[in-house]
């Protein structure tokens, strides 16, 4: 009885979470707010990629949502370069849900142009949450390693653009391409794959270049 319970719980989570997704999604779209949920493990370069994609995006106004466990590092190095950014703490919880979102959006009061949601470093939980984004953009690194997709698939598959990044570093590890590569495409036939370098901006335009065109 206790694990049918479990589940119910837990099932209603999922579907508030999504409710809210939803009208959040509908109130950016309505507004001409393209949101991108960031995904990634801790040090793959999230921020750092962000930065990269918000120099080159010209006159398209960006806006982030910080997302971490504690402290506001990020946020106030993406202040500090003139994006308006609102820091979330989850004080422990290992993802963003819709609701935080909800009350972040509100906050930054954006008008028309890019939301960048930096989720939580984590592979596994925020893959599993819609936070009203339009779609999921996940950083991975030769530094992680080639297993990666075979470890988390879940990411993986839900990704609808991947980057991966400190690609200039690719002489210096163990990282074997065709082996990543042929995971994520067991898992995820369509997203097309960037590899960057956030530390010089390597391959940035390309990345630019797709999220301009569904911006349109």
């Amino acid at each position: 009885m206790s694990e049918n319970n479990e589940i119910e719980v837990m099932q209603s989570v999922y579907d508030k979470n999504d409710e809210v997704a939803q009208q959040i999604n509908q109130q950016l779209t309505e507004k001409g707010i393209f949101a991108v949920n960031v995904m990634g493990a801790p040090g793959v370069g999230k921020t750092s990629s962000l930065i990269q994609i918000i120099q080159r995006l010209g006159d398209v106004s960006s806006y982030v949502i910080e997302g971490d466990i504690e402290a506001d590092i990020d946020t106030k190095k993406l202040l500090s370069l003139g994006v308006k950014t609102v820091q979330i703490n989850t004080n422990g919880a290992c993802h963003l849900d819709s609701p935080l979102i909800g009350e972040a959006v509100e906050e930054l009061d954006i008008q028309k142009g890019v939301l960048f949601i930096e989720n939580i470093g984590n592979l596994v939980c925020p893959a599993e949450f819609q936070i009203g984004e339009h779609v999921k953009m996940l950083i991975s690194t030769v530094t992680e390693g080639s297993d990666k997709p075979y470890k988390y698939p879940l990411a993986f598959e839900k990704a609808d653009i991947i980057l991966i990044n400190k690609w200039d570093l690719l002489p210096y590890v163990d990282f074997d391409e065709e082996y990543f590569m042929k995971g994520v495409r067991a898992l995820n036939k369509t997203a097309p794959i960037f590899k960057v370098a956030s530390k010089d901006g390597q391959g940035f335009e390309e990345v630019v270049s797709w999220i301009q065109k569904h911006i349109k």
